[in-house]
């Protein structure tokens, strides 16, 4: 109840005990008011520790409001500890640490840093270009008709409608074996990988090997996990798989078949067969990450590897590249034998993936909005590639532009000794480029060694309209 004696224009007069509150005490909030302000006051240390408020009917009188608003101030302010009241002392400041702060004189040292303009990270699709208002419609949708079980925690696996969605969309767009319940949900590939490398654990697998080139990320992952990564080489025609047959204690194999990541191959027909083969006489498992399989600019995509044998390949894909990784969805399609063991690994209940986005991305996938944002972003990113590739015929013609038309980057061949100096060189420009020899990986008495290859990873599909010709132009700036 607002006090009659409020001047609710100009607020109370100051208090006589001379901390200035700067109230404007009126309307409903007055009791909120006051104790807002008189927190500031502590919190800023014009009310210091130890000092003494004044009694409760005291200040309610210098600031015109009632006594009861003063006590209700005093009290909550009390409860959260920044005012102490005992019978026979009055209500005081609280004393309190104060927290620590660095001198003014010795800042905290930061290491020069350029600035990055140009999202040329690898692996980053075009954010700008996120279908919000389509994505919208679909959560509408979604939420609207969604039981109320659904906001439970769920089946381990992910919500059914969003299996049933992927299954028939993998089917039809990668060539993919998806029953609905052979499919889990998880957070992205890493949250897939995790899980497998758990399971593979459990089954007493040593190790998974990996290509050559790729994510230190997911080696790391899977060492981590107590398996050793052995390398296999990378070349023109995708992973060798006959080195595969030299490896001992090898349960698994990591591989990226429909485009090698990052040197942008693809693995060979008789390849992909001796894969399979492989799988089928020592019993193990080829786990596929199709990253970016959609993207194919020169011909149709090819079919996922896990066509050829469901029951020894374990496939995973996400939204990461066609959507944005933002959204935080993935899924694993798994042999039939798999899914206990993975559902045992995540757990009984869906902690890990919100029900409402995948109600949201299964709405998406059925009403055909995933489809046509695929179509779209495939023309647009074949567009960045083309200029890319014509942008640098004319002004860098001793550049060569390597591996399929697909995905969302590219590797341009650079003169031997160069790639350091040319990484450098264009973080100084505000380019986020990265040289081939970072996603290098190989471990001695492999039997090989990797090529000395300088090489760019160039992201073409990140930057805004905006900044694409800017990057474009920094990009050749750079280039030797």
């Amino acid at each position: 109840m607002t006090d009659s004696r409020t001047n609710s224009a100009t607020g109370p007069p100051p208090p006589a005990f001379g901390a200035d509150l700067h109230l404007e005490l009126h309307g409903p909030r007055l009791r909120a008011g006051l104790t807002d302000a008189l927190r500031e006051a502590v919190r800023t240390g014009r009310l210091t520790p130890g000092s003494r408020l004044p009694a409760s009917r005291s200040l309610a009188a210098d600031l015109g409001v009632s006594r009861n608003t003063v006590v209700e101030a005093y009290a909550e302010l009390v409860a959260e500890g920044w005012l102490t009241a005992q019978q026979g002392s009055g209500t005081r400041v609280a004393t309190r640490a104060e927290p620590h702060r660095a001198a003014p004189d010795a800042p905290r040292a930061r290491p020069d840093e350029p600035r990055l303009r140009y999202g040329q990270w690898t692996g980053a699709p075009d954010l700008a270009t996120f279908p919000r208002s389509q994505w919208l419609t679909s959560a509408r949708r979604a939420l609207t008709v969604a039981p109320h079980d659904a906001l439970g925690y769920g089946d381990a696996r992910g919500r059914t409608e969003l299996r049933t969605a992927l299954a028939d969309y993998l089917a039809r767009a990668r060539g993919v074996y998806a029953e609905p319940e052979r499919i889990v949900i998880c957070s992205g590939f890493h949250h897939g990988l995790a899980l497998m490398a758990q399971a593979l654990r459990v089954r007493r697998v040593r190790g998974v090997a990996v290509e050559a080139y790729g994510l230190g990320l997911f080696r790391d992952l899977l060492a981590n996990a107590g398996l050793h990564t052995p390398p296999l080489y990378v070349d023109d025609h995708g992973v060798r798989i006959d080195d595969l047959a030299r490896l001992r204690d090898v349960g698994a194999v990591l591989m990226t078949p429909a485009h090698q990541y990052p040197t942008g191959v693809a693995l060979r027909p008789e390849r992909r067969t001796a894969a399979v083969e492989w799988a089928r006489a020592t019993g193990g498992l080829i786990l596929e990450d199709d990253y970016d399989g959609e993207f194919r600019y020169d011909r149709q995509p090819v079919g996922a590897l896990q066509g050829l044998d469901p029951e020894r390949v374990v496939y995973f894909g996400s939204v990461s590249k066609s959507l944005a990784p933002g959204v935080r969805l993935g899924w694993m399609v798994l042999p039939e034998e798999l899914v206990p063991e993975i559902v045992e690994a995540k757990g009984h209940g869906d902690y890990m993936t919100s029900a409402l986005e995948q109600l949201t991305l299964a709405e998406f996938i059925a009403s055909g909005a995933y489809d046509r944002h695929v179509r779209s972003m495939r023309l647009r990113y074949r567009r960045r590639r083309d200029e890319l590739v014509e942008v640098l015929r004319r002004r860098a013609p001793g550049i060569r532009v390597v591996g399929m038309a697909a995905g969302l980057q590219t590797v341009l061949e650079l003169p031997r000794g160069t790639e350091s100096s040319v990484v450098q060189e264009a973080a100084r420009q505000g380019l986020a480029v990265r040289g081939l020899t970072q996603f290098g990986y190989e471990v001695q008495d492999c039997g090989w060694q990797l090529p000395e290859r300088d090489a760019l990873v160039v992201n073409y599909a990140a930057p805004s309209d905006s900044a694409w010709a800017g990057a474009l132009d920094a990009l050749c700036k750079v280039l030797p």
